[in-house]
């Protein structure tokens, strides 16, 4: 199976291209186009309970779909926001993934469900986070360009800009600086990253986006 990120990085999108009996897992509603060749199929997104927690907590896609090749074809695999896509391979190893961040990955791939604390939903990244792990690809996405950091012991993230973080990292949520600075620069709270490992960001935040667009609407 050959996949392609096409596009990049303001309008990232998948081009796949299955050969029989290949088979691809995607977020709901993430297929664009694809053959007749190619069949899909929904399922929970990390089981029933784990997608019940995601819709209510995180307000993720309660299904995931499965992409089946009965003869050569592609897929078209794409975001609702406009930005890039990364692919991380796993050799066994585990990744968070963000709300929304997930895109597809490879059948090998388990889904699953943490809780990510109240740390988390306190810093505006969710109750709940995507865990993947097993041997294979994974492609997520972003809204805007995603750069990736290696920490070793401590790491600030504005809130709203942290996309993916290995299992070695823990994520705690506090001000950005003293109570004026923390008021008043703009910041507010913020998440830091503690321990050894790699964490994936996106260059913009919804979150801003909204605050700008309202601005602006209401000015």
């Amino acid at each position: 199976m050959d996949v392609q990120i096409r596009n990049r990085p303001s309008f990232a999108h998948l081009m796949v291209r299955m050969n029989p009996g290949d088979r691809m897992v995607a977020e709901a509603g993430a297929m664009a186009s694809m053959d007749p060749s190619v069949s899909m199929q929904a399922r929970w997104n990390g089981g029933f309970f784990g997608a019940i927690a995601r819709r209510v907590a995180g307000g993720e896609s309660l299904f995931v779909n499965d992409f089946v090749a009965t003869a050569p074809g592609h897929i078209v695999l794409t975001q609702p926001v406009p930005g890039d896509i990364a692919c991380v391979d796993l050799q066994g190893q585990s990744l968070f993934l963000q709300p929304g961040a997930f895109l597809a990955c490879e059948p090998t791939v388990r889904l699953s469900v943490s809780w990510a604390g109240f740390a988390s939903w306190i810093g505006a990244e969710g109750l709940f986070r995507l865990k993947v792990q097993g041997v294979g690809r994974v492609w997520f996405g972003a809204y805007g360009a995603i750069f990736s950091r290696e920490v070793d012991g401590h790491y600030v993230v504005d809130s709203g800009h942290l996309v993916a973080y290995d299992p070695t990292l823990s994520l705690h949520v506090g001000a950005s600086g003293g109570i004026f600075s923390t008021l008043m620069g703009g910041e507010g709270l913020v998440s830091r990253m503690r321990g050894r490992g790699r964490i994936y960001l996106q260059s913009r935040s919804l979150s801003g986006l909204a605050a700008w667009t309202n601005s602006h609407l209401y000015a």
